[in-house]
């Protein structure tokens, strides 16, 4: 008789239907960093006419906050944040700053209305990056918060590469940010090395130790920011950070498309954010970083509502519900088919109906076969021209001449 492997850990058990939902007595409040931990991708400079008009459409699809920049980059920084600041009517505006006596003197007379204060709170930041200890991090809470409270501003404190600090000192450091008068902790994710059931189980333990807001800053090295974000909304986060196609260090930040999205499909929420109009933001943050979309790229990239495949395409034909999870006019979008190698003879007669031309089965399948060589030769869907091209020379085979 076989043997059962005994483990030596428990297999983590999936999330029961049972287990209570925090986004159901909150409301989430997106926190983009587009302008700030978007722009630190490796080469992208955003100009300040572009940094405006992200600003500016961001505000204008509702997004509540938005993170501007850094005040201690320089002169320069500081005037481009309160142009900003000009270009934004209704969303709050917060920057980054170390905490740091001298940075948080910067902040002043910025036109924005919070700041995040971070500091590492990981063994291997405090003491391999800073040279400091554990209790010199400490001590600088109290003084940071009240310095910022007294310019006026909501104080954040960002807890750098807060999934790999020890959890005892995670907890000393969060209870000391609330007592200073902090509104909110950000919790980074700073390496993207979590996985969302740890993310759960993390800020289910946070909502239980404090009343502070809380906020999940993921990253996306493992391809995990969105459900890494979605994942700390369950456990009880009130904000989240996002970035416009997941812009950022490294492999990126968690995109605001998908989280938003997201938000909509599993938590009822971010209704009142106008997606509709999301196309123009993404083509002006493409345009502007320098990075071109994949196409492929979830919810924005030129690919994901088109369709090849014969099968789906009669299926769409019949009921777009067939093969639609996400309704594509949500973001302003609409639903596109292309003739190719997978294509089937009724997606070439719907083709040629849209070119005017009605097709016998005979030509259709004529045709297909034509759009079938050229999408092997060319790699590409076939244009109206060479559609029409297809048309005139299986007349011209067939000994007729029809006008297309």
């Amino acid at each position: 008789m076989a043997r059962l492997k005994i483990l030596k850990k428990p297999l983590p058990l999936p999330m029961p239907e049972s287990m209570p939902m925090h986004t159901e007595l909150q409301k989430v409040t997106i926190n983009d960093t587009t302008l700030r931990d978007g722009e630190q991708s490796a080469g992208v400079a955003f100009s300040l006419d572009e940094k405006c008009e992200i600003a500016h459409r961001l505000d204008s699809l509702g997004i509540p906050e938005i993170e501007v920049g850094i005040p201690a980059m320089g002169e320069e920084e500081r005037e481009n944040i309160r142009a900003i600041s000009e270009a934004v009517n209704n969303a709050q505006l917060m920057v980054w700053s170390r905490m740091l006596s001298h940075d948080i003197t910067l902040c002043r007379d910025l036109g924005v209305q919070r700041v995040d204060l971070s500091i590492p709170v990981s063994d291997q930041q405090i003491q391999r990056k800073l040279g400091k200890t554990r209790e010199w991090v400490l001590d600088q809470i109290k003084p940071c918060v009240s310095e910022a409270l007294e310019l006026g501003l909501v104080v954040c404190v960002g807890g750098e590469d807060s999934s790999r600090a020890d959890k005892e000192f995670l907890w000393q450091f969060i209870e000391q940010v609330e007592a200073a008068g902090a509104s909110r902790f950000r919790f980074a994710d700073t390496v993207g090395i979590m996985e969302p059931f740890q993310v759960y189980e993390t800020f289910r333990d946070l909502r239980g130790i404090c009343d502070l807001e809380l906020e999940m800053h993921a990253h996306d090295d493992l391809g995990l920011a969105t459900a890494n974000t979605l994942a700390a909304i369950r456990g009880g986060a009130t904000h989240v950070n996002t970035t416009v196609h997941g812009l950022g260090e490294r492999a990126g930040n968690a995109p605001l498309e998908e989280v938003i999205m997201g938000l909509r499909c599993f938590h009822e929420q971010a209704e009142h954010i106008d997606m509709s109009c999301y196309t123009e933001v993404s083509r002006l943050v493409e345009r502007a970083s320098g990075r071109p979309l994949a196409w492929q790229k979830s919810l924005v990239g030129e690919g994901v509502f088109t369709h090849e495949s014969g099968i789906h395409i009669d299926g769409m034909i019949k009921d777009r519900r067939n093969y639609q999870g996400i309704e594509p006019q949500q973001l302003g979008r609409d639903h596109r088919f292309v003739l190719g190698k997978h294509s089937g003879t009724r997606a070439v007669v719907q083709a040629y109906a849209d070119l005017g031309i009605h097709l016998s089965r005979e030509q259709a399948e004529q045709l297909l076969a034509s759009v079938r060589r050229f999408s092997v030769q060319h790699k590409k869907a076939p244009r109206k021209a060479e559609l029409r091209s297809f048309y005139r020379e299986i007349n011209l085979r067939d000994g007729r001449w029809m006008h297309a």
